[in-house]
């Protein structure tokens, strides 16, 4: 019980940084779990719980504040949740510790992308074509490289359904570098595209017997209390202050999951 007060108060820290950086912290959250004792696929459950709660939470506030870009939420959020839902679902064809290992491996591109720099946003397109699509925003115009976009948005969702995350990490930057969108609309609209990828890699992992309420149920109500925080902090504090921060969070993340993945191997 003292294990879960203490997982329960790491998490409501995480929920509101994460929040705010349009990061489920799902690479956060399963790695702690993972820490604290939970097999690697009900860590990815439990994970994925939380992320839709905290998400769903948070959205709320970034609709208040007209941060969301829903064009490209119904654009991206079907195919990120379906791709997550077979994610979920064919996380038991590899071993706990390939998930690990595959898991780090994310982690450190997640890092590498957050360190990109952000552009600004595009203020006007001149001309129209074919294969890009144009929207526009009370703070621009961005596009969408109709080629390229869909391809990685399934990978993102794949990945992220398998390995128990929300791909947050994935999709602002796809956001922000590729579509030219500004850094609240990208953490604003990853709200509802990280609640989405979440609910349904849950559902995957959960048709799969691996969901355990006795921790899911406390640590999802913390993670919601601290993803409404963190969203009602995103809109005074700039995002781009923390992206370094949580570039090299993230490769701590990573390291440690290296290192337990080879410590647990012959466990798994």
């Amino acid at each position: 019980m003292l294990k879960l007060f203490i997982v329960c108060g790491i998490v409501f820290t995480i929920a509101v940084v994460m929040t705010m950086a349009g990061r489920g912290g799902g690479n956060f959250y399963v790695l702690i779990l993972v820490l604290a004792g939970l097999p690697m696929h009900q860590a990815a459950t439990t994970g994925q719980f939380m992320l839709f709660m905290t998400a769903f939470s948070a959205l709320f506030i970034f609709q208040k504040n007209k941060v969301i870009s829903w064009p490209l939420a119904l654009f991206i959020g079907p195919l990120t949740a379906v791709a997550a839902f077979l994610g979920g679902y064919a996380s038991h064809l590899f071993t706990g510790f390939t998930l690990k290992i595959t898991f780090a491996c994310m982690l450190v591109l997640a890092g590498f992308l957050m360190l990109k720099p952000v552009p600004e946003p595009k203020k006007d397109i001149e001309a129209k074509r074919f294969g890009y699509w144009q929207i526009r925003s009370s703070q621009g115009t961005y596009v969408v490289n109709l080629w390229i976009a869909p391809v990685i948005v399934l990978f993102i969702g794949f990945g992220a359904g398998m390995m128990g995350v929300s791909g947050g990490s994935f999709l602002v930057p796809l956001m922000v570098l590729a579509c030219g969108v500004s850094m609240h609309i990208a953490v604003g609209t990853a709200s509802v595209l990280i609640g989405s990828t979440a609910f349904m890699g849950f559902l995957g992992h959960a048709l799969k017997g691996d969901f355990d309420p006795i921790w899911a149920v406390p640590l999802a109500t913390i993670a919601i209390a601290g993803g409404m925080l963190g969203g009602r902090y995103t809109m005074k504090v700039k995002p781009k202050y923390l992206k370094g921060l949580f570039a090299y969070t993230t490769f701590l993340a990573a390291v440690l999951m290296v290192i337990n993945a080879c410590y647990s191997r012959h466990g798994i």
